[in-house]
């Protein structure tokens, strides 16, 4: 069966081999909430962690950035790091950062070898993509390219061309992140996704956030998509499942497929 490719980090493929991989998203405001919430996502053993920094209040700190960083890395004992800042127009958080100033927030991150994954929007100016992939290359990090669109699900050809384009400006891993209507719009994802995963050579990320997506959070792998992302101590997206409950869904899933 032909299901999602599994991610290598620095040689090694995540998680063993099984997937989807889990990634936890840690989304506090201050240094000791990222602490607390670190201590909570580790006992539960997600196969990544996301620090989303713009829920992070002294974001425009670059050297507070960098210290919560490297206390993150220390803490999370060897479990990979994806630095995320979502922008306004993607459903972040208003950070008061210019484009430029992520870029350098970035390159920052980036220089410290303390991160495994970044993620930056294809939406973006493509020069400061064009940054954001060197900065990411030196340091031995992979760049995950996304889209998101918290209002709809854009047709199954504009998403397949969303993968495409990812593919085509250089990026490790692409994600899209839609929101479904209905679940004939789950569907169109799970469309998007398969057709995506046959025609580009990157592991690809995909989700339909809300209650109806939260389907696509516990099979979308079968159509492709390599991560799921699950609560570990609190959501940064609608339709996240905890991870208690999600890995309880994946191994039943997995066993009615004859999955190991």
């Amino acid at each position: 069966m032909d299901f999602a490719k599994p991610i290598r980090l620095r040689g090694q493929i995540l998680g063993g081999g099984k997937l989807p991989l889990v990634c936890a998203p840690l989304v506090a405001a201050d240094a000791d909430g990222l602490r607390a919430e670190l201590a909570a996502v580790r006992a539960k053993a997600p196969d990544l962690i996301e620090w989303r920094v713009d829920f992070f209040a002294a974001i425009t700190d670059t050297p507070a950035v960098l210290d919560a960083l490297a206390e993150l890395r220390a803490g999370a004992q060897g479990i990979p790091i994806l630095f995320t800042r979502r922008s306004t127009r993607e459903g972040g958080h208003a950070t008061g950062l210019t484009e430029p100033q992520v870029l350098c927030l970035y390159e920052a991150v980036c220089d410290t070898g303390n991160v495994d994954f970044v993620d930056w929007e294809l939406s973006g100016e493509p020069d400061l993509f064009r940054h954001v992939l060197a900065a990411a290359r030196r340091s031995g990090a992979q760049l995950i390219a996304s889209f998101h669109d918290f209002h709809k699900t854009p047709p199954k050809d504009d998403l397949v061309a969303k993968f495409v384009a990812m593919a085509e400006v250089g990026a490790d891993i692409a994600k899209v992140a839609v929101m479904p209507q209905d679940m004939a719009d789950v569907l169109v994802l799970f469309a998007a996704t398969q057709e995506a995963h046959r025609r580009i050579a990157l592991p690809i990320v995909s989700m339909a956030m809300g209650g109806h997506g939260s389907l696509s959070r516990m099979v979308g792998w079968a159509f492709g998509s390599s991560i799921t992302f699950a609560v570990g101590s609190q959501a940064s997206a609608p339709g996240q499942i905890p991870i208690e409950d999600l890995r309880q869904l994946l191994d039943a899933i997995r066993r009615g497929m004859g999955v190991q």
